[in-house]
């Protein structure tokens, strides 16, 4: 698959993971990463019918989409004899939409595929194999889809060996693509590689989506008896299964990478560091911090700007950090934190499940800076009932804090909340397209449609356009708030709304979410 929104920076964790508990089970693996090396493909072909493949597996995410399905396409034609797995988000989103949008692909993974992948691979080693006694699948059956028995999640993430690494092209394309730019040692990384230190957040953000990873997904059954879909979480009805690697297995990670690779900044690929850090009541940062320091990873900068050590980063939230936390951290490496603020205005904070609140968010801001850590505020517009105030309420926090940003759009991707409350509606937007561009329906357009939020797919604003908030978004960007007040009044007088009235064509219905359930 390829992310093409960005270059490629992050060795494919789920890949390299699964790689690795393979070889380790007695499997032969290679990887070929399309993603990092993005040959066309005439390269491609000549990759896949280099060798007589028992296994192709195939994963992403699903905003990469379109290349996966060009991909499997490719291969079923060099391989014809291959079997061709699907697994990652695209495939754990919509397991029965995906299978028939790509019916090159024989069987797919369903959630977290960490023992799912060996008992798949034994399976196939045997001389009977029955792949529906494995755990996890989703496969075809006399022109039939069906699943296998759920998989249950891995209670102990140490027992995970570490990524295979040396699978990927770590030299030739992931160090030159090391510099992150959120700060000034981001920047000047040159060997930079990740680590993932937990799965799973305790938020129930309406934008945000799991797959499985955190128990969330349930398997449901028609009136025969048979699983007939998967659902994830509902309003009102949250569980978290909340995990995290120990600090000893965290720090052994990141001595093995200074020693193998020499790395000088290692980004946590975490969902949310804080919440382990929470859940563990307090010790699980501070523990990384302790490590770091006796394994002689604490950075020291030389006068030339370059240091000693390796520097560190991750993801916080407003509510869950304190001072003495990021004070800590910072002494011990850590540059900069990317915190999912979203908004600054608390009625659309309200409505999304983030926990978080405008005086919180600008707090954590200076709470972080103080500590010395660069925090990185990621922003969101076109919340299903964004209006004019409520984008001035972001401008007048970047105001505030000294700072600009591009907010990404409001995006309802599969397996979130806002994807089972407006699926309808981005139906009704893409009505056509799937004919229109030979797909199979709509949805495949919408999912072929889909990217990392920084454009425009479908829009669950009620108030705003997709050209509107586009627009809205420029000028938010260059601080014109006359422009708004301007077109203000022009959207005033299109919707027929009175002097007086406010500037929305909703009324607000503010979701009340019931206290969660989390559990190690």
């Amino acid at each position: 698959m390829v992310r093409e929104e960005e270059d490629p920076k992050h060795i494919p964790m789920g890949i390299a993971q699964l790689a690795s508990i393979a070889i380790n089970a007695g499997h032969q693996v290679q990887v070929y990463d399309q993603n990092a090396w993005r040959k066309d493909d005439a390269i491609v072909k000549e990759i896949l019918i280099s060798d007589e493949w028992d296994v192709v597996g195939i994963g992403g995410i699903t905003t990469a989409y379109a290349s996966i399905k060009k991909i499997v396409k490719l291969v079923s034609r060099c391989c014809p004899k291959t079997l061709i797995a699907l697994g990652g988000g695209v495939l754990t989103s919509l397991p029965k939409e995906t299978m028939k949008w790509l019916p090159e692909v024989d069987l797919g993974f369903v959630g977290e595929s960490y023992k799912t992948i060996v008992d798949l691979l034994n399976a196939l080693d045997s001389e009977n194999p029955n792949l529906e006694n494995v755990k996890g699948l989703i496969l075809r059956k006399n022109d039939k889809i069906i699943f296998t028995p759920q998989r249950e999640l891995l209670h102990n993430l140490d027992e995970l060996p570490y990524p295979a690494y040396d699978l990927f092209p770590i030299q030739e394309v992931y160090f030159k693509n090391s510099a992150m730019m959120y700060s000034e040692e981001g920047m000047l990384a040159t060997r930079r590689m990740d680590i993932n230190g937990s799965l799973g957040c305790s938020l129930v953000c309406k934008f945000c989506y799991h797959l499985g990873i955190i128990g969330d997904m349930r398997y449901e059954k028609n009136e025969n008896g048979e699983v007939d879909r998967i659902a994830f979480d509902e309003e009102g009805s949250f569980t978290r299964n909340i995990r995290f690697h120990s600090t000893d297995y965290i720090i052994n990670q990141a001595v093995y990478l200074k020693k193998k690779y020499d790395v000088n900044f290692i980004y946590f690929l975490d969902e949310n560091f804080m919440t382990m850090d929470v859940y563990s009541k307090r010790t699980w940062l501070k523990g990384i911090c302790k490590g770091w320091k006796e394994a002689g990873l604490v950075p020291k900068k030389k006068k030339d700007g370059t240091w000693d050590g390796v520097y560190w980063s991750g993801t916080s939230h407003a509510t869950l950090c304190n001072p003495e936390i990021l004070k800590i951290m910072a002494e011990h490496g850590c540059s900069h934190l990317v915190y999912g603020y979203e908004h600054f205005d608390d009625r659309i904070l309200k409505t999304i499940g983030k926990g978080s609140n405008r005086k919180t968010n600008l707090r954590s801001f200076f709470w972080t800076l103080k500590a010395g850590i660069r925090p990185i505020p990621n922003q969101i517009i076109g919340f299903p009932t964004e209006d004019f105030d409520s984008l001035r309420m972001q401008m007048k926090a970047w105001d505030d804090l000294g700072i600009v940003t591009k907010p990404h759009f409001a995006t309802p991707y599969p397996g979130s909340l806002w994807f089972t409350e407006y699926r309808n509606e981005i139906l009704d937007q893409y009505k056509g397209q799937g004919k229109k561009f030979g797909l199979s329906d709509d949805l495949e357009a919408y999912v072929m449609d889909l990217g990392d939020a920084s454009r425009v797919s479908a829009v669950i604003s009620r108030n705003f356009n997709a050209v509107e908030l586009i627009g809205l978004r420029e000028m938010m960007m260059h601080k014109q708030y006359d422009k708004i007040d301007q077109y203000e009044k022009e959207w005033r007088q299109k919707h027929g709304i009175k002097p007086g009235q406010p500037s929305t064509l909703v009324d607000e219905d503010i979701s009340k979410f019931k206290k969660i359930k989390i559990s190690a």
